[in-house]
């Protein structure tokens, strides 16, 4: 009878393993069960997910551990300096390549006031009104037909716990109908991504012989704004910078010391002023100078079909910064972006006053050409060169008597930019997974202009990467009122399934 048992099992491991479902099977699987795909999202989201949080880095790693092991997954617990990262395997067969899968659970911190409902950890379902407005369905709404252009809102709908959740739910639909990857899995999960992902990078290398795989797939970020699936072949890194001028060891009194004291604030507004020429493009000399688009990518830089036009309207922005004439090229330069500033009080709280000291927060998106240590290292010839001592620390009272321009600069790296091959093997791959499931080619897209820490996977394990956008543009991550499209969420099952059954062919 065990025999029996046993050659049954294989036979039907081995027609699962010959299936390459197609577009109509894979929209089946899905839409028979979506309704309860969302109540897992729903359940998922409720967890409150705040990196610097412990208990919400343990309460999730908690749910999304028992979440794979329910789906035959093996897992451990990959400890680092400080957040942990959990692993998660299943394999096939001994001989299939290996796909490592990278998502992040956690989200960024929420303003609940600015939400447009109770609690943004406590998701809800919405429509738009013919008015443009978004008002709240009961749940029970789902029972009927699902309208794809429904949403659900709450923080990390998009910004990543949509993704994990539709990867949840294509295994579960898979093993369902006894369709068997065709691909060994690994999944990597980070709780602190929106953190940095500082830990990282040192964990990778830890830890690389478990994270071992043949190719990388990220699932992060929105799909194109023409909601066609679309592929990411590069990301930008990023490292931040922060600046302080100073005036007097206390704010003083405008009337008293205006005129007099100078104005740390100004001071700041100058330097900034002077990193940049009138048109947006970084004044710094050298900036751009390690830059190189060949013809090939611009070819596929000018292919993505963005509306730049109708970008502009639904922003509300008319003027642009120069760097480049598009916005794909744009994205391909290193950016110098004021993320912030901070000087005395505004609104209600303003005072008439003399600032102590003037803060600016800026952040600096790498590209692959990109050396971030010159770049810093530009940027503070620059400063010196305005007339500037540039510390590392607050200054103390000598150098407040000595010197006649001050300011405090200080970095930090956080990952370096990531580009694969448009037309490589994994390329092709996804390719042609994509194309078998939505019968359209994706959109290709070079370099995205987010940053996602995937460097350190690359330099550790030498796998090419790829990331795999599956929500919608117009999301709201990192803000209030972030949403996923429902039909997204749907289509974002079907690519993950797409994608799992196509035969990779080195």
């Amino acid at each position: 009878m065990k025999s029996i048992t046993f050659a049954l099992g294989l036979l039907i491991s081995c027609i699962g393993l010959a299936q390459t479902p197609d577009k109509t099977t894979l929209e089946k699987l899905t839409n028979q069960a979506l309704s309860t795909n969302i109540e897992l999202l729903k359940d998922w989201l409720s967890l409150p997910n705040n990196g610097l949080i412990e208990q919400h880095v343990q309460t999730n790693l908690n749910y999304a551990q028992a979440a794979f092991e329910a789906r035959g997954f093996t897992t451990q617990v990959l400890e680092t300096e400080a957040t942990p990262l959990l692993l998660a395997e299943r394999f096939t067969q001994k001989t299939l390549p290996t796909l490592l899968l990278y998502a992040h659970a956690d989200g960024q911190p929420v303003e609940p006031e600015r939400w447009n409902q109770p609690n943004p950890y406590a998701p809800v379902l919405k429509q738009q009104t013919a008015l443009g407005e978004w008002e709240i369905l009961p749940w029970s709404a789902l029972q009927n037909t699902i309208n794809p252009d429904w949403r659900i809102y709450g923080r990390s709908t998009s910004d990543d716990k949509g993704p994990i959740a539709m990867l949840w739910s294509a295994i579960a639909l898979m093993d369902q109908a006894n369709i068997t990857p065709k691909v060994n899995l690994k999944v990597i999960i980070d709780f602190e991504e929106e953190l940095g992902s500082p830990n990282l990078p040192a964990a990778v290398k830890v830890h690389k012989e478990k994270l071992a795989a043949d190719m990388l797939v990220i699932l992060d970020g929105p799909q194109h704004s023409t909601n066609q699936p679309t592929l990411s072949f590069g990301a930008r890194g990023i490292q931040t910078l922060t600046l302080t001028t100073f005036g007097a060891k206390g704010s003083q009194h405008s009337g008293h010391y205006g005129n007099y004291i100078t104005n740390p604030a100004r001071q700041l507004s100058q330097l900034l002023a002077s990193f940049y020429t009138d048109d947006g493009r970084v004044a710094i000399p050298g900036y751009y100078e390690d830059v190189a688009i060949s013809e090939t990518e611009m070819t596929a830089l000018k292919n993505v079909p963005d509306d730049e036009a109708q970008l502009k309207k639904d922003l509300g922005y008319v003027t642009q910064d120069s760097v480049a004439s598009f916005l794909q090229a744009a994205i391909q330069y290193p950016s110098l972006n004021i993320r912030g500033l901070k000087s005395g009080w505004v609104g209600d709280e303003a005072r008439t006053i003399v600032p102590d000291r003037a803060i600016a927060e800026l952040d600096i998106r790498l590209v692959k050409s990109s050396q971030p240590a010159k770049l810093i290292e530009r940027i503070q010839s620059h400063i010196e060169n305005q007339g500037y001592t540039v510390l590392s620390s607050p200054p103390n009272d000598e150098q407040r008597l000595s010197l006649d321009k001050i300011v405090q600069m200080n970095h930090q790296f956080s990952y370096d930019a990531f580009k694969t091959d448009i037309d490589s093997p994994v390329g092709e791959w996804l390719t042609s997974a994509l194309e078998r499931a939505f019968e359209t080619s994706p959109v290709i897209i070079p370099t995205s202009g987010g940053s996602i820490p995937i460097s350190p996977f690359l330099k550790a394990l030498k796998v090419p990467a790829v990331s795999v956008p599956v929500v919608n543009s117009d999301n709201n991550q990192h803000s209030p009122n972030e949403n996923i499209r429902i039909g997204h969420y749907r289509d974002g099952i079907i690519s993950i399934m797409a994608i799992l059954t196509q035969e990779f062919k080195p």
